[in-house]
């Protein structure tokens, strides 16, 4: 060990610092089989563990790269032999929670899940949902704004995130746990560590905004003919519903067949034969006028010739069943080799995006292999493309395909999943010149030796 490393061991003793094969038995994301690469992991169990490590770090230049649940989508948790990870693991404590203010305090190594089991038990929620809430860690949440499945209305994480308290690289400690909501004084410095995918600083502890957990749930599957009707449903189904639409997933005919044929665990709810399907679901506050207001809805629907041919969850079963066919985005590896993106993008320049990049796949690999589904109604598409062998050439060549139109449009090339380094290439894409040069300058300010978390989301 280097002599960083013993000073860190001795501040976290036995538990706190795994070397060797402890840290190459772990593996670097979500279906990686690839070890992690570093020269430690370090885990502290508190704040003041975290900064006298950063402090040590940054006096020798040592670069870390922070670990929550390490999804690690866009490479942004991606290590190599010379650096340090810092983990949050340990930090995974429910501190309080205030049902009368609706907030609960936590450390940032606290499960997603354990996050909204909590809160269920004083009849709140914790909004954000995501597929990897068993694992994902909420700080990791938090450090990549992420979004899920019910972004159409309670916005993405940081809508859902009070205060915060973060370690900067030299070991400062800015502590601004707010719990109001409302909150004007001076700069909300929260959002210099929300999405910002431990660039600028390692969150510790977080205030999360709850809400008051829904009586009712309504849950349809609904298939269409073509998009345009999609997004009509979507209009009448949110004005219908008066405000208590909580998820809109839409799915393209070849995700379905994809999530309802075997080795796919769950059977088709409607025929396989339409081009587009949605999982519409709404939360309100009393079952009975709730599932009179939702039948009506859909009846409004079909009335209007929206619809082609739906189905109404009778039970709770039936609901997992349609959520469960939604999130069985594992039978993507069925196409492996293939590349994953996660775009943003104006609704109604969505069917002409997709379109042409079809178009233009069919032309260049016509034997290509791809799925598409998404939340839609956030503007949030995802997509899985497989083409030849997967190698990096045609990797970077179909994430040409996919990104550079989306800079003719004025769409994202990362809705969710952030920046890492899988994307940072294509940055220039939807940040203007002026915008990429504010952020290094945040970054040379927090940061100026560049240990946290180097080279992600763009070269400082």
């Amino acid at each position: 060990m280097n002599s960083v490393i013993e000073e860190c061991a001795a501040i976290l003793g036995p538990q706190g610092i795994l070397i060797g094969e402890d840290v190459t038995n772990r593996v670097v994301g979500f279906g990686s089989e690839q070890s992690i690469q570093a020269q430690a992991i370090l885990r502290p169990d508190s704040t003041d563990q975290v900064a006298e490590c950063l402090r040590r770090c940054h006096a020798a230049g040592q670069k870390v790269v922070p670990h929550g649940g390490i999804t690690n989508l866009v490479q942004s948790a991606h290590t190599v032999p010379s650096d340090v990870v810092i983990s949050l693991e340990r930090l995974n404590e429910i501190e309080e929670v205030d049902p009368i203010g609706r907030t609960m305090t936590v450390q940032a190594g606290v499960p997603l899940q354990v996050v909204q089991q909590e809160a269920e038990k004083y009849e709140l929620i914790f909004p954000v949902d995501l597929g990897a809430r068993g694992s994902c860690q909420i700080g990791g949440n938090v450090s990549t704004n992420a979004g899920g499945n019910r972004v159409i209305r309670y916005g993405m994480t940081r809508d859902n995130v009070l205060g915060l308290e973060a370690v900067l690289a030299d070991g400062t400690v800015i502590s601004s746990l707010n719990r109001m909501i409302k909150n004007n004084a001076g700069y909300d410095l929260k959002h210099l560590f929300i999405g910002t995918e431990g660039t600028l600083g390692i969150i510790t502890r977080l205030v999360l905004r709850l809400r008051e957990a829904s009586i009712s749930e309504n849950t349809a599957f609904v298939a269409f003919e073509n998009f345009e009707n999609l997004t009509r449903f979507l209009k009448l189904i949110d004005r219908e519903l008066g405000g208590a639409l909580s998820a809109f997933e839409a799915m393209w005919n070849d995700f379905y067949r994809l999530v309802t044929t075997a080795p796919a665990k769950t059977a088709p709810p409607l025929p396989q034969d339409y081009p587009y399907y949605v999982l519409v679901e709404s939360a309100g506050g009393d079952q009975t006028s709730d599932s009179l207001r939702f039948e009506q809805a859909m009846e409004r629907a079909f009335e209007a010739g929206y619809v082609a041919d739906a189905v109404i969850a009778k039970s709770g079963l039936e609901r997992a069943a349609m959520w469960g066919m939604r999130d069985d985005v594992e039978q993507i590896r069925q196409i492996f080799p293939s590349f994953n993106f996660d775009v943003s993008l104006a609704i109604k320049d969505m069917e002409p995006y997709l379109a042409a990049l079809h178009k233009t796949l069919d032309e260049r690999w016509p034997h290509n292999k791809r799925v598409t589904f998404g939340h839609v109604g956030d503007g949030n598409l995802h997509f899985s493309i497989g083409v030849g062998d997967g190698g990096h050439e045609a990797h970077i060549a179909v994430e040409k395909c996919v990104y550079e139109p989306l800079q003719r449009i004025n769409g994202s090339i990362s809705a969710e999943h952030g920046i890492g380094l899988e994307k940072k290439e294509f940055l220039h894409l939807c940040r203007t010149t002026t915008e990429l040069e504010l952020m290094r300058t945040l970054k040379n300010a927090l940061d100026p030796k560049g240990i946290l978390n180097p080279g992600k989301i763009f070269d400082s």
